[in-house]
Formats: C-alpha cells, structure tokens, sequence
C-alpha cells in the first residue's frame, strides 16, 4: 500500500466486504496488485488489504467514486470470472456518464455461443446498442474504428440465426479496393484471390461454427464470400447479407448493394469513415448512406467510438492520434 492521501485530516473511510460476494481478493487486486495500485494513484486514496475485505481511506468524493468502480469490477468476476487492468479506463468512463445500472444490466446479456460454447456479451455499451439494434431493424449500419468488433458480432448474429432455421443463408463482401476490384490479374481462382480481402470473415466464421463447417457450407452455398462486384443483378432472400469495410464503396456500390435486400433478410453494413482508401474524387458511399438514408426508421445508425475498442489500451490511443493527426492536416489544407 502507497501512501498517497494528500489531504486533511478529515478523512473519509469506506468498506467492502467481499465475503457477500462470490469474488477472492486475489482476483481482484490483480497481478501484482495492479488493479488496486490503479485505482490508489487515479483517485489519490489509500486502500487497506485484509483477507476478504477493502477499506478505502481519503478524500469523500475520491472514496465514494472509488467504491463504485470496485464494485463495477466485483460484479464482472461474478459474471466474467476475470477482470484486467485494462478494463479501468473504460469502467471509469462509465461511472463518469453515469452510465452504471446500463452496464450491469449489460452484463447478464449473453448474445450467443461461439462453437466451443464460450458466451460471446457485448463488451461495452456501443456494442450493446447494435446487437439491439441488429436485432431490431432489417438493415443497420454500424460505424465506427477498428477493433470495436462491428464484423465479429455482425457475423455472429447471421450464424446465430442461421443456426436457428431462421435464414436459409448468409452472404459476406467486402469491395476490394486494394486490388482495384480489377481480380484478374492476381493470381489463382477466384477464392484464392479474394480470401486476403475476406479473411477478418473467415476468422468470425471459424469462431463460430469450426473451420471444417465454414467450408461445408461454403460448399454447398449455405455461406457465400464474394467481392462487392459479384453482388450486381441479385435479389437476396431468406438471408442475412453483410457488407464489411464500407466505407471503401463508392455511391454507386453502395446503392446497389443496398437494392439487393430481399424479403426475410436483413443486412449490415459496417465502416470505418476514417479510414477511406478510395481514390479522392470518388465518394465514399458509407458517407453518403449516412447523408441520404440517415432519416429513414427503419434503418439504423450506430455510431461507434473509441471507447468500444476492445483490443489492447494502447489501440485506443493510437487511433486517437491518427485522429487528431488527420484533423490537423485537412484543417491546414483549408
């Protein structure tokens, strides 16, 4: 323990008593007491260590907000059985929007079963609010920066029903923009040269079903991989139909990527408008989607931001940057 209250002498104290939860200490201290070391030098409070409780001692408020993010945590080792000192920041945030009984309630939302039949939650707010409203609209599209988990739950949500008989296929693309969407002069059938475009969908896939059930399916057409280009002159029914990294569509793409929605089918669309490799003259259709179809109700907008990330602290803070390092070069350019 740090002696870090640097106040007066009036001292605010506070208790947690974790035999009321199903919760060691050891886990929720963290490595090397990590977690609570965090919580001592954010909050500039001392926090006192005996075998099943924690007595927080310093200013009121630091105190009182303190106890709310352990309990935050104590209640995601009931649910989770781990936590990470990474997970601090975000559960701070939580607390500082006030934004605690959403979380909790968050927390008994399992969204399906990955094929080893590990729970797959939503991790955060945002990622709560489209799985919702995924479920809730016939055609969503979810924007926002990597490493938010837009693909992966898409993709688990037309397994899931897929699994349930409620579609009869799932259809995923992407435009691939790298290539130019001009495949014939790579080198290969079309599969071998489209799969480096498509392989974030493999990945999901694989989580969800094996890879041996992927490619029965692929097989038999029960899952289709394609380029945005094989889309044209198709009506899509009885399925779910995924368009991944949107923003790289032009208008024309996009529209007739969206004019393919067929009855019983839903589609997601999911981008990252910060990160569009289209040549500069050329719209990004994912933009303009949000510009023309953003008043429709039964579409759904769902905005996703830094604060979803769900990869490494660190991602955060590198696309924050990229961020601001865009803004300052367009605001110079104008």
């Amino acid at each position: 323990m740090i002696d870090l209250y640097q106040g007066g002498n009036d001292l605010a104290r506070q208790t947690i008593n974790l035999l009321e939860h199903d919760v060691s200490l050891q886990n929720l201290v963290g490595v090397e007491n990590k977690i609570i070391r965090d919580i001592e030098t954010f909050y500039r409070i001392d926090i006192n260590l005996s075998n099943n409780s924690l007595e927080l001692v310093g200013d009121e408020e630091a105190v009182s907000e303190a106890k709310e993010l352990i309990n935050l945590l104590v209640l995601m080792l009931e649910k989770y059985g781990h936590v990470d000192v990474e997970d601090m920041d975000y559960l701070r945030d939580i607390i500082r929007r006030g934004k605690q009984e959403r979380f909790v309630e968050m927390l008994d939302e399992v969204f399906t079963r990955s094929f080893s039949g590990k729970p797959i939650r939503p991790k955060t707010l945002g990622q709560k609010k489209f799985i919702d409203e995924i479920r809730s609209h016939d055609l969503t599209f979810a924007v926002g920066p990597a490493g938010t988990g837009k693909t992966y739950l898409a993709v688990c949500y037309a397994v899931d029903l897929l699994k349930k008989g409620e579609i009869q296929k799932i259809i995923l693309t992407r435009p691939a923009v790298e290539a130019g969407e001009n495949l014939g002069f790579l080198p290969g059938d079309l599969k071998e040269k489209v799969d480096p475009y498509l392989r974030p969908l493999y990945d999901a896939l694989d989580d969800m079903l094996s890879a041996e059930r992927v490619q029965r399916y692929i097989e038999k057409g029960i899952i289709e991989i394609a380029p945005l280009a094989y889309m044209r002159g198709r009506t899509l029914d009885d399925a779910v139909v995924i368009l991944d990294e949107a923003q790289n569509t032009t208008k024309a793409q996009m529209m007739m990527f969206l004019s393919r929605l067929g009855r019983n089918s839903k589609m997601i669309v999911t981008g990252d408008v910060d990160q569009i490799d289209l040549p500069r003259h050329q719209q990004s259709g994912l933009k303009v989607a949000q510009e023309y179809l953003s008043d429709i109700p039964e579409i759904s907008f769902v905005n996703l931001a830094h604060s979803d990330v769900v990869r490494h602290p660190l991602v955060i803070k590198i696309l924050k940057k990229f961020a601001e390092g865009d803004r300052n070069e367009k605001d110079t350019h104008n």
